[in-house]
């Protein structure tokens, strides 16, 4: 999760939140040469004096109309990768279906006979020492480790979004749709989200929280929960 002061991104614990972090890094070192070269040349118009042969230059013109262009190319490609990425869905080890409600989640493991709960923030009173305040829940979503996951998420009254940011999942969740995304965990561990979209005067207080575990330990729990 995010520490304090922290300027980057979360650890990516997917395959494509660690791709979102790569083309956040390729489109800032763009952007870094774009500013660099535009403060040199008005560095240099400054402290040079102008020459007025400049007038009718075509080259210098095809220069700046062809360089943009590749530039946008540049950016367009991996964008859209990532996106399609995104999208594609093959073959899901496990289907999760995440409901929002006003302020809680409910979770259901559609591959299992009957395996749903709610998921509610801990109130501060009742938090364990270490454990994360406004974070927190009292039923964590467990899912296997490097298993492909498909999310569906709707909500059953206003809207809502369903985010783990170190996961690289941000899915709306609207009335009387049904929306999907996919989610591998390269590794075990804990990651926290909340709500991203404003859904009344709880929406602060309704954290989402994954936990990754080996498959092992994945199905001795939802038999534990199943029984």
């Amino acid at each position: 999760m995010a520490n304090h002061l922290q300027l980057g991104f979360q650890d990516a614990s997917s395959p494509i939140m660690e791709e979102l972090i790569e083309f956040h890094d390729h489109a800032l070192m763009v952007a870094l040469t774009i500013c660099s070269l535009v403060l040199y040349l008005l560095t240099l118009m400054l402290m040079e004096k102008l020459s007025t042969n400049t007038v009718d230059a075509q080259e210098i013109e095809l220069i700046w109309t062809i360089l943009p262009a590749i530039v946008l190319v540049l950016l367009a490609l991996p964008s859209l990768q990532i996106l399609y990425m995104m999208d594609e869905i093959n073959e899901p080890d496990l289907t999760l279906k995440a409901i929002g409600h006003q302020w809680y989640w409910t979770y259901e493991y559609t591959d299992f006979a009957d395996l749903t709960f709610d998921s509610y923030m801990t109130p501060t009173a009742e938090l364990p020492p270490g454990h994360f305040r406004l974070l927190e829940v009292d039923h964590r979503v467990i899912i296997p480790m490097e298993s492909p996951i498909r999310v569906i998420v709707t909500a059953g009254d206003v809207l809502h979004s369903w985010a783990v940011p170190s996961l690289g999942v941000k899915t709306d969740a609207i009335p009387g749709r049904l929306n999907q995304t996919s989610l591998i965990t390269t590794r075990p561990g804990i990651f926290y989200g909340q709500c991203s979209e404003i859904c009344g005067a709880n929406h602060s207080f309704m954290p989402i929280v994954v936990e990754s575990t080996p498959l092992t330990h994945f199905e001795h729990w939802s038999l534990l929960l199943s029984s």
